[in-house]
């Protein structure tokens, strides 16, 4: 069975780099938002297609496909990551470009 709970967890950082905070503000655009979004992008399109078909899955089998939902929470999970990043500066950790945990 899977654990259908939902964790967010950052770590509270005690000191963040001023540097890598400047990179992020005038060059963010181009070294992690350009790479990003365009995968993010064509995941979502995937992630879209999933969506439409497991409300069907579940109006009429009362279940989320297991393998739709974890392609699903990869792609929340790497959004997420990247908008911890890049929109709210919780971590200077540079996001992975994948989804798993």
């Amino acid at each position: 069975m899977i654990d259908s709970s939902v964790h967010f967890q950052v770590k509270y950082p005690e000191k963040l780099s001023r540097g890598i905070l400047l990179l992020r503000a005038l060059f963010g655009t181009i070294y992690v938002m350009i790479p990003h979004g365009f995968m993010l992008g064509i995941y979502g399109i995937g992630a879209g297609f999933l969506l439409f078909f497991s409300w069907w899955a579940i109006l009429f089998t009362g279940k989320y496909p297991e393998n739709w939902f974890k392609y699903m929470t990869r792609f929340m999970r790497w959004g997420l990551r990247v908008a911890a990043y890049m929109s709210f500066y919780m971590t200077d950790k540079y996001p992975p470009f994948t989804g798993e945990e």
